[in-house]
Formats: C-alpha cells, sequence, structure tokens
C-alpha cells in the first residue's frame, strides 16, 4: 500500500466522523452530507497521490467536503441562505462536539431504536453496511433498506441538527451508549477481514465514549460504557500472536495489558455501581474489571462473574448474555450443566447465525471428552465465521479432533 492509500485508509479511521459532522452542519442533509465526504476522499486519493500527504489530513477533507457541499447547494439554488454557514470561522469546541451532535441525530427518538443504531454505525462511525449488518445478524440487502428508510425519516421530520436540551437527553442516551458499545465491538473484534482487531475504530468508540462522559460525567451508565470498553481496551496488544492468530484469555501476556486503562476502568466502575441497581453497562463493566484485575487465568472470581451475569440477566435478558453466562457456569459447575444451557438457546433459535453459539459449544463437548460432537460443533462454527484470525484459531482446534 502506497502512501498516499495509506494515509487516506488513516483519515478514514480517524477523521471520519469529524469531517461528517463538519459536513452536515453545512448541508444539515445527511445523504448529501455523505455523498459530498466521499468525494472529498475520492479526491483525496487522487491529490495526494500526486502532491503529497498534507500535514493536517482531517483539515484538508473537511474543506474538501464543504467545497463539494458549496458546489452542490448552489445547483439546488440554496446557496445564498446557507452562505453564511460555509463562511463561518470554525470554533474548535463546535467541531470538537459536532461528532456528538451527530451521534444524537442518528439517535432521535423518532426513529425505531435498532434504525438509531444501525444509522450511526454506519453514518457516523463509517463502519461498512455489511459489518452493519452482521453486528445486527441480518443480511446486507435488509440492513441496507433499514438505513435508507432511517435517513429519509429524518430528512422528512427536518430534524435539526444540535446538541439536545437537558430534558431531551435521556431518551436519547441509551442509543448513543449502545451504538458507541456495539462501534468499540466492531472494533475490538472485526466481523470480516484478515485481522482480529480494527484498532481505529476501536480508539474512535472509545473517544466518543470520553465525549459522552465529559458531557453527562454524573451518568451512571455512561461511566459504565468506558469503563467497560477501557478494561477490554487494556487487553489490545495481548489478544493475538506474533503470526495473527487468536490468543484466548488464559494464553494472554497480562504483564503486557494497559495497568493504568485497567485502574481508570475499575474507579469508573465503582462510581458506576454505587447509588442502588446497576444498569447493564455497569454490570458489563465490572465482569470486564474483574477479567482484567485478575493475578492469572486461575485467580479469575468465577463465582463471582457468574453473580454478575445472574444479575445482567435481569436488567438485559439478552440470549447473548446467556451465552456469556453459561460459559462462566462452565467454569464454577462443569461442562454438563453448561452445555444444557446452550442447548436450551440453541432451541430458542434466536442464535442460529450467531458463530460463539457453535464454538462455545464445541468447547464443552471437547471438554467432555465428546470429540466427534464436538468437530461438527466447530464446523458450524467455521462456516459463519469471516473473520481470518478466529477462522485460523477454530481451525486449530478442530484439527486434533478430526481422525
Amino acid at each position: 500500500m502506497n502512501h498516499a492509500v495509506q494515509a487516506v485508509a488513516d483519515a478514514h479511521r480517524h477523521e471520519w466522523a469529524a469531517v461528517l459532522a463538519a459536513t452536515v452542519r453545512v448541508t444539515r442533509d445527511l445523504d448529501l452530507a455523505e455523498e459530498c465526504v466521499q468525494d472529498a476522499y475520492a479526491a483525496a486519493l487522487a491529490d495526494w497521490s500526486r502532491g503529497g500527504v498534507p500535514s493536517k489530513p482531517g483539515a484538508w477533507l473537511t474543506v474538501a467536503a464543504r467545497h463539494n457541499a458549496m458546489d452542490a447547494l448552489r445547483r439546488a439554488r440554496t446557496l445564498r441562505s446557507k452562505l453564511h454557514l460555509l463562511v463561518e470561522p470554525e470554533q474548535h469546541a463546535e467541531a470538537h462536539d459536532d461528532r456528538l451532535r451527530l451521534v444524537f441525530l442518528c439517535c432521535h427518538p423518532a426513529l425505531a431504536f435498532e434504525a438509531q443504531v444501525a444509522l450511526t454505525l454506519r453514518v457516523v462511525c463509517g463502519v461498512a453496511t455489511p459489518d452493519v449488518a452482521k453486528a445486527f445478524l441480518v443480511s446486507e440487502p435488509t440492513m441496507a433498506a433499514r438505513i435508507t428508510r432511517a435517513k429519509k425519516k429524518i430528512a422528512a421530520a427536518g430534524i435539526p441538527f444540535r446538541m439536545p436540551g437537558a430534558a431531551e437527553l435521556p431518551a436519547r442516551v441509551d442509543a448513543a451508549l449502545t451504538v458507541i458499545h456495539l462501534l468499540f465491538t466492531t472494533g475490538h473484534t472485526a466481523p470480516t477481514g484478515p485481522e482480529l482487531t480494527r484498532t481505529g475504530i476501536a480508539e474512535h468508540a472509545l473517544d466518543l465514549a470520553r465525549l459522552l462522559h465529559a458531557l453527562l460525567p454524573a451518568e451512571r451508565e455512561v461511566r459504565g460504557l468506558l469503563a467497560l470498553l477501557l478494561a477490554n481496551h487494556a487487553r489490545r496488544a495481548t489478544r493475538t500472536a506474533e503470526d495473527g492468530r487468536l490468543l484466548l484469555l488464559e494464553e494472554q501476556d497480562r504483564s503486557a495489558w494497559d495497568a493504568d486503562a485497567i485502574a481508570e476502568a475499575h474507579e469508573l466502575v465503582v462510581g458506576a455501581l454505587r447509588g442502588g441497581g446497576p444498569g447493564r453497562f455497569a454490570l458489563q463493566a465490572a465482569i470486564a474489571s474483574l477479567h482484567a484485575s485478575a493475578p492469572s487465568y486461575a485467580d479469575t472470581d468465577w463465582p463471582q462473574i457468574l453473580v454478575l451475569y445472574n444479575e445482567l440477566l435481569k436488567v438485559w435478558p439478552s440470549p447473548v448474555v446467556a451465552l456469556n453466562r453459561a460459559v462462566a457456569l462452565s467454569m464454577t459447575e462443569g461442562a454438563e450443566p453448561a452445555l444444557a444451557e446452550i442447548e436450551a438457546l440453541e432451541r430458542d433459535g434466536r442464535l442460529a447465525g450467531y458463530r460463539y453459539l457453535p464454538a462455545a459449544k464445541a468447547d464443552l463437548l471437547r471438554r467432555l471428552g465428546k470429540a466427534p460432537e464436538a468437530a461438527a460443533e466447530y464446523e458450524r462454527a467455521l462456516a459463519l465465521t469471516d473473520n481470518e484470525a478466529e477462522r485460523a484459531f477454530l481451525c486449530g482446534r478442530l484439527a486434533p479432533l478430526v481422525p
């Protein structure tokens, strides 16, 4: 990959949301802004290849996208009414908050919850539609149609591009937390591609979580989300071997984990759990913090983790949470009762396309010495996995089970 191509790829990871937010400020139209920003990135690829990468790629892209917007608005004969916005000097603080404005625009209660999350992932974070579809366990055409409908609804309703007032914030915060968490998940374990992680996306989510925490420092679930991301991101350097092979938690070098991030997460968890019944992000953060603070895998406090999963299921009765709880159950009560829980989830059917269900079942069957059944489940997991690092891991587990 040449220098210009790499620079455009880096700018997409780090600057997409800021450039798009600045352009939405001009156009007040998501579709138009997205087209203008995409054209700016295409122009950057050609211009930077010829003349070199500018010192501030984000500023270059913002100016180019705004020029594209100006041309589009002129063609639409609305330039006069928008001109003051095009020449308005950019205030650093406003540019800083524009990304959150864009998140809250996409998380407007006029949209269905899943549409809010999908739209934010696609428009704000630049996550490709196939990856958004995988995050929701639906087909790509279904997700593309859902995103298009959401954009049209925002345009038809004339939803403004501004920070919500204090009275409006609670209705938007849960969707914002969910989308930031899904964004982090997409970066923490990429749904597709050759590498396990997309560090830029994960860091982008962490940045958004910090922005939201700065806006709402007393909100316990915001603290919980930030803690959850910090505790998981602290392990990023150890989740794969030098050859890209996925390393399980018990194989990772804990001395290489980010101790400062783990300590910050722990402090946030304490605040998130204090003052009443905890929410789903506070509970997930507490689980992640227990994993991160255990001196070794053998010393992990599995009984406490199982208690936290029991509480999490009460506030967030998700089949994915039930699957994770089954793994914790296997560490406290053995593989047999955990296998029964997973087979119940299979009969439920909601995780039919979820690769971690057959992978977890295969691991339990392997531990129980049922090699043929375990091999069949690893095959099922492989058929559902598009990430090459995960495929390599599953193949490694499958190989010794095949005669």
